[in-house]
């Protein structure tokens, strides 16, 4: 019974436990109230995970970046598309949610300790990014502080060369270390995801299936929309190419993304779409994808926003123009660091939700829908990689413009 167990995948364990949750919490509400510590236990796991899983992995991930000076032009196309497209996408993920308000009807604020930053401005946001004391950060959990240390502590790492490798090699065991315990953390999810909302229908009801499928109406519409105007766009106005050839020349990596739910997993198909569907080169392709694979999530950055939206609206929060700001510049910047990483989207949330003093009660709320939300989110990163790469190709003129305009592509 335990080998059978152990062969389940584990996002539909997460379902499993968010079904039994739901069904215990509406049938058995005084069993259901009992149960909440099993949900309290995986959000404090979570919270543990937090500072030195961002930061580790985000310095590893800068310095571990061997070709930044002979491809300095080619990285920062690149790492500046990748960037804005995400930037982008949240935005719109926030605009959806906030118009479709997934969770306006429902009350939640008695589940988690909402501690809502006081407004501040957008200038004072962005100063308050840069950190005075980097020790003072770690131990506040003051996220954007300590990517912005990250990412200076990575870049100088490898600026120092020889006498950086130690200290690089050091960052680069410690994220593997963390990896190992961030998959520990996420096998508890269904556990976790199972107390917590046996508590959340015990005490709240039907209300709240109606929201989690507000949310993943709000996900999806938001992810076609960044596709079809941001991604198409990209295409037509910076490549300026027929973004009708490249959605028929991506589709076959597009569904191999939906079902595996892994953009590396997808890589493989993906870069034989990018070169021989639309002619990019294979020394472009070969830097940009799997630079996407691990930075750019667009479909992530999506599910942040409107996640992040749900859960102020659920927990009764208003969220100010800085919080917004600072919810952008995290999920953009957080990417860096936890793409590849087993649970990357809950980790993402968690950080996003921590940078506005949302409760991270949320996280286990969307776990059960996670899979679902995956599926579309894990394609969407996989097209704006291929876009990012098309594009770069174009500016450099690595592309092959017959390829890209046969009938191959179409």
């Amino acid at each position: 019974m335990f080998a059978f167990y152990k062969r389940i995948a584990l996002w539909k364990k997460i379902f499993v436990g968010l079904i039994l949750g739901l069904i215990v919490g509406l049938m058995f509400k005084n069993v259901g109230l009992e149960l909440r510590p099993l949900g309290t236990l995986f959000i404090n796991l979570i919270k543990m995970l937090i500072v030195p899983l961002i930061f580790c992995t985000l310095v590893s991930g800068i310095s571990s970046m061997k070709d930044f000076k002979q491809m300095r032009r080619i990285g920062i196309k690149t790492l500046a598309l990748y960037l804005i497209s995400m930037a982008v996408a949240i935005t719109i993920g926030i605009l959806i949610a906030h118009f479709v308000k997934p969770g306006e009807g429902i009350s939640l604020a008695n589940i988690g300790h909402v501690t809502s930053k006081a407004p501040t401005s957008i200038i004072n946001t962005l100063l308050d990014i840069v950190t005075k004391n980097p020790m003072n950060s770690l131990a506040n959990a003051r996220v954007l502080q300590i990517i912005f240390f990250a990412i200076i502590l990575g870049i100088c790492i490898t600026l120092a060369g020889e006498k950086g490798k130690p200290v690089a090699k050091f960052f680069d065991s410690f994220s593997e270390v963390m990896f190992k315990m961030t998959h520990i953390v996420i096998a508890f999810a269904p556990y976790g995801v199972f107390g917590l909302m046996a508590w959340v229908s015990a005490s709240y009801g039907v209300d709240v299936l109606l929201s989690l499928a507000k949310v993943i109406f709000c996900v999806y519409l938001a992810c076609i929309i960044h596709v079809v105007f941001i991604l198409g766009g990209g295409i037509a106005g910076l490549a300026r190419l027929s973004p009708l050839k490249f959605f028929k020349g991506i589709i076959s990596a597009q569904s191999v993304a939906f079902t595996t739910t892994s953009s590396s997993g997808t890589l493989p198909v993906t870069t034989a779409n990018v070169t021989e569907n639309f002619g990019v080169s294979r020394p472009i392709a070969s830097f940009v994808l799997p630079l996407g694979a691990t930075i750019n999530m667009d479909g992530t950055a999506i599910y942040q926003g409107v996640c992040a939206i749900f859960i102020a609206q659920a927990f009764g929060v208003d969220l100010s123009y800085s919080n917004y700001v600072t919810i952008i510049f995290t999920s953009t910047l957080a990417a860096i660091g936890t793409a590849g990483i087993p649970g990357a989207g809950l980790i993402m949330l968690s950080l996003v939700l921590s940078s506005v003093g949302l409760p991270l009660e949320g996280v286990a709320i969307i776990a059960g829908i996670d899979r679902i939300l995956d599926m579309i989110r894990t394609a969407v990163n996989v097209t704006g990689d291929a876009m990012v790469s098309v594009i770069v190709a174009k500016s450099e003129n690595e592309i092959d413009l017959d390829i890209y305009n046969s009938s191959k592509s179409s």
